[in-house]
């Protein structure tokens, strides 16, 4: 059911795009105008894409999820309702396409959050393989009929089309009984939520790498959507129908490569696969640039589909392993904040690019770069795998038994270790793990303090915004940190355990 859903939900997408986008041609055909279509549509996810995932985190996801698909729904019925009565222009499209966008940028997260609640961990890269599928049938579907419509009866009806697909897959989403599990603290501040997302996501040294390469290839491979309408165009005999059968071409080389992707996966590593993904890509995007014939054209765009896929579909596989499910939406918000915004900054550039100098040269030059800047980032970052266990470990570390403080304020932890002069090294080295760790759980500041009176003894302080927010520390424990817990009680070498005292800060 879900499936089927996001199915319809990115055909929609591929649809209001592609009409938007032809729209443009005969509006404002200037490459500028044309690219910005592109992102006007993909903006709203890297401005909103992480209050969007903090909602997703603490609120009633099978709601959320509806109210997306009913949002866009009533902007396609303003987008018909505006050309029908001739009133569009350029900058007008523009807001609506943003608008549009608001729409994706509301149910990625949530989406994305949705399917390892549905999949166990081991069959997770072969859901996001199909989730893939879906987005690039819809990728073929969403031009075929767009397409067709704005050749039959004209763009409004694609928009009309949009909204009455968006109302049947709310409604599909309505059916679904999950039940939503409120945690005993009450749900989390909207502002406090999203500090921890950005938290965990900066201290996490397996997100970062991952965020760094989904923004460089998309980037430079947006290139090639962007400038594709104007592209064909420039093809012998091209109308809408060409662009419409480029943009299936892109879809099918997609499917084919999501379907080979447990091969691929077994074939090459992570860090080879996106690379060589990155290669074949650019070498796609420049055979359709200088592509005098759509005959040439056609399977240039399979080739880059199916290395487009199998660089998103790898990065974004690492990205939900290396996430757990507490801080899921707000992490792949960030992700897609990333992509989304690399995309939209990439449209802008090379339209204005090929302004500048030529359609050709834009497509040649984010290719190039594309590979370079890519090898470069590769050899600058380690691929950590799997080798950190974020299973939840709730239960492990005891909560404290105490009464909260009557009345609010930040709370600061001291915990007191007694170590051995002569491993103060190594265990300076560990505690900036620690530092890390409490930093992912949520805490608001972390420091070492080291006597200088007892040069064995070191006090850790950790600081969380509320007694709440401390509290919530305890149900985000993973099983790495509890072993991070482990080998730092491996150095304190007093009889007693590590002295541990709680303080309510006065303001």
């Amino acid at each position: 059911m879900l499936w089927f859903t996001w199915l319809a939900a990115n055909t929609t997408m591929w649809m209001n795009d592609v009409a938007a986008a032809w729209l443009m041609t005969s509006i404002a055909p200037s490459p500028l105008w044309v690219a910005l279509v592109q992102s006007a549509s993909t903006l709203p996810v890297f401005l909103l894409g992480l209050p969007s995932g903090a909602l997703a985190d603490t609120v009633d996801r099978r709601l959320y999820f509806m109210a997306t698909q009913f949002w866009v729904a009533i902007i396609a019925t303003v987008l018909c309702v505006v050309i029908l009565l001739g009133g569009m222009t350029a900058p007008l499209l523009l807001a609506l396409t943003f608008a549009n966008g608001i729409g994706l940028a509301m149910r990625w997260p949530v989406f994305a959050a949705i399917i390892p609640e549905v999949v166990p961990p081991p069959q997770l890269p072969q859901a996001l393989a199909l989730n893939g599928i879906a987005m690039n049938a819809s990728r073929i579907i969403g031009p075929l009929v767009a397409g067709a419509l704005i050749a039959s009866v004209g763009s409004e009806w694609v928009f009309v089309l949009n909204a009455v697909l968006s109302v049947l897959a709310g409604f599909v989403i309505m059916r679904w009984r999950r039940v939503h599990k409120e945690s005993p603290l009450g749900r989390e501040p909207l502002a406090s939520a999203m500090r921890v997302g950005l938290q965990y996501v900066r201290q996490s040294s397996r997100l970062r790498p991952i965020l760094l390469r989904i923004s460089l290839f998309f980037l430079h491979s947006t290139a090639l959507l962007a400038l594709l309408p104007l592209l064909a165009r420039a093809l012998p005999g091209g109308q809408a129908g060409t662009f419409t059968l480029l943009l299936a071409s892109m879809g099918v080389g997609a499917i084919i490569a999501a379907l080979l992707m447990p091969r691929i996966r077994a074939w090459l590593p992570l860090q080879r696969r996106v690379l060589v993904g990155t290669v074949v890509q650019a070498v796609g995007a420049i055979g359709v640039g200088f592509a005098t014939t759509v005959w040439v054209a056609v399977p240039a765009m399979v080739f880059a589909g199916a290395a487009w896929i199998t660089v998103a579909n790898s990065l974004t596989v690492a990205a939900q392993m290396a996430l757990p499910d507490w801080v899921r939406a707000r992490g792949m918000s960030i992700y897609q904040m990333a992509l989304m915004g690399a995309t939209a900054a990439g449209a802008a550039l090379w339209g204005q690019v090929a302004t500048w100098s030529s359609i050709h040269d834009a497509i040649a030059i984010s290719s190039v770069t594309s590979v370079l800047l890519m090898a470069l980032a590769q050899r600058r970052t380690i691929d950590r795998g799997t080798e950190e266990d974020i299973t939840p470990s709730r239960g492990v570390i005891k909560v404290p038994q105490m009464e909260a403080p009557q009345r609010p304020g930040r709370i600061q932890v001291c915990i007191e270790y007694t170590i051995d002069p002569a491993r103060a090294e190594d265990f300076l080295a560990l505690m900036q793990e620690s530092r890390r760790s409490r930093l992912r759980q949520g805490a608001l500041d972390w420091q070492l303090l080291h006597d200088l009176n007892e040069p064995g003894r070191y006090v850790e302080q950790i600081t969380d915004s509320s007694w709440t927010e401390h509290l919530r520390r305890f149900d985000r424990v993973s099983a790495a940190d509890v072993q991070l817990r482990d080998r730092r009680l491996a150095f304190h070498v007093a009889e007693e355990p590590p002295k541990v005292s709680r303080y309510l800060l006065q303001e």
